[in-house]
């Protein structure tokens, strides 16, 4: 049976860098708005055309590079913050004494800000508190003193550009620990089927030596020993289970990666779209003490959602075999609502003593734990058990119509 695997990628990053690509655009656009509204008033208007052709040539050919962080490298912002520093320091060399004095822009004016915020995206908030720092520095000399506006600038791009980079640095490890918790949800249910299937199948199997070897005795009860023993193993292996290794993206910028590999369908087994017949999987359990009661219509489940059912009402059909005895009757009656199928099985036996169940659990017997009540929570439906001592026991199964697969497929749509 092939399996594919599905791999869900989960980034916050992604919209801070196309927001930067916007934003250093728009910003290259707003310096030559600002240049060419006071182009007069330059004494060396050649040197800002000059860096003006550079700067927008520059953003213009590394757009590509802002995209995401693995094109975003170390080589590329210490080359984009240069520009960005040699626009600063170029002011005074272009524009009048008076202009810088009074507190005119910068040539690049608001556009080294989108370089600092690359350090941030890129690498946190260190990198742009060393980013920020170096822009300080040069629009100190631009100024040659420490004016009130530029110290507020200043300010300003520090503050913005540390608090974003702290902020991808919370959504990085958030992003990592929720990759995380959905990979042990993913493992937990795969453990908890295999458990259903185990119990269904060897661990019935194993039991059932053990209490024909006890019977028969000699060497076939030492056989029924060791069936036994490994029972016990069996239950406390699939009732642990095992823990997954976190995956994550090798640059975690680029989002965590959660994992997941889904069964394809076997080929006997009709396609997830093609409804089928709950009643004719149900039918084999009938007997000559079992009855199954069913609507005269057909009762369409997902295949997926109709073997799991099918399932579920053997494993109780078999705990009334194993509790009640072989001579117990049972009743199977299927409901064929509108929004939902229910399947009720009932027996004459002798019931559940209050707290068995818990007990059983804790004992590593989970067969109404995972084989009845995990199959339905994993369908998104219930089961509920009702048992009266001296009276027998009645299980109900509740599933909706709408679900397309065990894993969860319906709850994604």
């Amino acid at each position: 049976m092939a399996g594919r695997e599905r791999v869900m990628r989960m980034s916050v990053e992604q919209p801070l860098w196309r927001a930067l690509t916007a934003y250093r655009v728009l910003t290259v656009l707003y310096a030559v708005g600002l240049f060419a509204t006071a182009y007069e008033e330059f004494v060396r208007p050649w040197v800002a055309v000059a860096y003006f052709a550079v700067l927008g040539a520059w953003t213009l050919a590394t757009l590509p590079r802002v995209a995401n962080a693995a094109r975003c490298t170390k080589a590329f912002l210490a080359a984009d913050l240069t520009i960005a520093l040699t626009g600063i320091l170029l002011t005074p060399v272009a524009d009048a004494h008076e202009r810088v004095q009074s507190g005119g822009p910068t040539l690049p004016s608001i556009w080294t800000a989108g370089a600092v915020l690359a350090f941030a995206i890129k690498g946190g908030w260190r990198w742009a508190a060393a980013a920020s720092g170096l822009v300080a520095v040069a629009n100190l000399i631009e100024r040659g003193s420490p004016a009130r506006d530029t110290v507020h600038n200043v300010i300003l791009v520090c503050i913005a550009s540390i608090a974003i980079g702290y902020v991808v640095e919370v959504a990085r490890a958030s992003e990592r620990t929720l990759a995380r918790a959905l990979e042990i949800e993913a493992a937990t249910r795969e453990r908890e089927r295999l458990a259903r299937d185990i119990h269904d199948s060897v661990l019935q199997v194993l039991a059932m030596v053990q209490r024909r070897g006890a019977v028969i005795g000699g060497e076939a009860a030492e056989l029924g020993r060791m069936a036994g023993e490994q029972e016990v193993a069996l239950r406390t292996l699939v009732s642990g289970g095992l823990v997954p290794v976190s995956r994550v993206s090798e640059d975690a910028a680029q989002g965590a990666l959660v994992r997941a590999v889904d069964d394809g369908p076997d080929e006997d087994e009709p396609a997830d779209g093609v409804p089928v017949d709950l009643r004719a999987l149900l039918a084999p359990y009938a007997g000559a003490r079992v009855s199954l009661a069913e609507p005269g219509a057909p009762v369409p489940l997902a295949p997926a959602a109709a073997r799991e059912v099918a399932a579920a009402v053997g494993a109780a059909l078999d705990n009334v075999r194993k509790h009640a005895g072989e001579q117990a009757r049972a009743w199977i009656l299927v409901e064929d609502e509108p929004d939902e199928v229910i399947v009720t099985v009932r027996d004459d036996g002798p019931g559940i003593p209050e707290g068995r169940l818990a007990q059983a659990e804790g004992e590593g017997r989970l067969g109404v734990a995972l084989s009845i009540r995990g199959r339905l929570r994993d369908l998104g439906g219930s089961a509920e058990l009702i048992s009266v001592p001296g009276q027998g026991t009645e299980v109900e199964l509740k599933v909706p119509k709408d679900v397309t697969d065990t894993r969860g497929k319906a709850e994604r749509r």
